[in-house]
């Protein structure tokens, strides 16, 4: 066995005779435990809520969704839709025709809503049905339209109410003088079917609509839409999807997926994940300064075997070293220790929910190796800068006098 590791070692399980450096000792390898722990269950629990608040937008948005390239639509042939049919990457599309819409109920206006209009095919793509508490989804060829919650709290009007309908206004393109208020608007009569609820952003902007009903609202031509939206194979290869779909359409689209779409959030739940991580790392460098006082404490404790090592023939690197792997060691056995106690806190709140946001709702966490990786190679790394600068105090006076 390599003579320094051999001797770390014997220092790491061996007590001290002074009970104030094996005190000083226990607290060090306390605070790793801890700091690991508090690291992981952390990183855990910000990784929980990160695919709680995720699991929304993917309910509405697509794995790929092809966005005009220049202003708010593009037109598509029969021919490229054909072509997109026979493409093996892809379950099924969606065409999207979307705008800016205005909407007035009983005396009430809202005007920062935005109609979606969408085909037969929109629930195959995405599972909006699971997000509609109140009511239904829409029947295509209807004036029927779902709008989400904060819209409806904002109007006052429910569903299924056909003594009163939700009327929808969209400003008609073109030029010359106003002569009238029909000139201005395209008007549209409406009956509110459901009601859907996903994240207070989405909840305040849609109405869905019917793709015939938005296509006359907006005065769309034939073949104009918005957008298209696909839903592609389990398993499936997105950059291939990608190529595949873009050499149909050309440069009139840009394909985004689900986390282009949100990038905003992403970026947002990334920043705080790295805010959170760098916090709780400046906490465990704390805790790694009583590794640097303890081995410190110890250095001066072992002085004569220090000198008895010299005089055998140690080198004084061979003594560095010594300190060196008994820190290491130190860090690391209370690392996987804390590691080990943080996987089983949060394995206990998946399953048995200790701890509830509100009564029918657990905590979120989510357990996954990237984090015991990132906790283990932070506490590895931490510990070697820590152990280095320790052992670094052994000079060439200490170990000859």
């Amino acid at each position: 066995m390599h003579f320094p590791l051999y001797i770390a070692k014997r220092y790491l399980h061996s007590k001290s005779s002074n009970n104030a450096i094996n005190f000083i000792t226990i607290i060090a390898a306390i605070g790793i435990v801890l700091g690991a722990a508090s690291l992981f269950i952390v990183l855990s629990g910000f990784a929980g809520l990160k695919d709680f608040t995720l699991q929304f937008t993917s309910i509405v948005d697509p794995d790929l969704k092809a966005e005009t390239a220049i202003g708010k639509s593009f037109f598509i042939t029969d021919d490229e839709l054909e072509k997109l049919d026979d493409l093996e990457d892809i379950v099924s599309y969606s065409k999207i025709i979307e705008d800016r819409v205005f909407i007035a109920f009983d005396e009430k206006n809202y005007p920062n809503a935005y109609i979606k209009g969408v085909d037969e095919n929109y629930e195959k793509v995405n599972i909006i049905d699971s997000v509609i508490p109140l009511g239904s989804w829409l029947t295509q060829n209807t004036n029927q339209i779902v709008v989400g919650w904060g819209i409806s709290s904002n109007l006052s009007f429910g569903v299924l109410d056909y003594g009163k309908r939700v009327s929808l206004y969209v400003m008609k393109p073109g030029k010359g003088q106003i002569t009238s208020e029909k000139q201005i608007y395209n008007t549209f009569q409406a009956i509110n079917v459901g009601i859907f609820d996903i994240n207070e952003e989405l909840n305040d902007k849609y109405v869905y609509a019917p793709f015939k009903f938005a296509k006359e609202l907006l005065g769309y031509k034939d073949n104009q839409i918005s957008a298209i939206e696909f839903k592609l194979k389990e398993g499936f290869n997105e950059e291939q999807a990608r190529t595949n779909i873009q050499n149909i359409l050309g440069d009139k689209v840009i394909l985004k997926n689900r986390a282009q779409l949100n990038d905003a959030l992403y970026k947002m739940l990334n920043t705080e994940y790295l805010a959170v991580y760098l916090i709780f790392t400046l906490v465990l460098i704390i805790a790694l300064f009583n590794v640097i006082g303890s081995i410190i404490m110890m250095i001066l404790d072992k002085k004569k075997n220090i000198n008895t090592l010299f005089n055998l023939g140690a080198t004084q690197k061979n003594i560095q070293n010594i300190f060196f792997y008994q820190g290491v060691l130190m860090t690391l056995l209370g690392g996987i220790i804390g590691l080990i106690i943080g996987v089983l806190l949060i394995f206990l709140q998946q399953t048995f929910a200790f701890i509830m946001i509100t009564p029918s709702l657990p905590y979120p966490v989510a357990l996954k190796a990237i984090n015991v990786g990132i906790v283990f190679l932070t506490i590895t790394v931490l510990g070697v800068i820590a152990s280095k600068i320790a052992s670094a105090r052994i000079t060439k006076n200490l170990v000859s006098n």
